[in-house]
């Protein structure tokens, strides 16, 4: 799954541990959400979207495998 959100974060200037502070998460969490190591649970894509003020899909972009 690919996400938007170190570009949301970037274009408002949030620190990686700002926005972990805020969702309460680790800084470690969201950095591997950036580099896609990482999928969020069903809660932390919802906070993320509500800090943001955007949709889950505008964070997250689901694609599903091509077979």
């Amino acid at each position: 799954m690919k996400n938007r959100l170190e570009e949301l974060r970037k274009q408002r200037g949030i620190k990686q541990e700002e926005l972990a502070e805020a969702v309460q998460v680790s800084r470690q969490t969201i950095g591997s959400l950036e580099n896609g190591r990482y999928n969020p649970s069903i809660l932390l894509a919802f906070k993320l979207a509500g800090y943001f003020g955007v949709t889950i899909e505008d964070i997250f972009i689901y694609e599903e495998d091509a077979e």
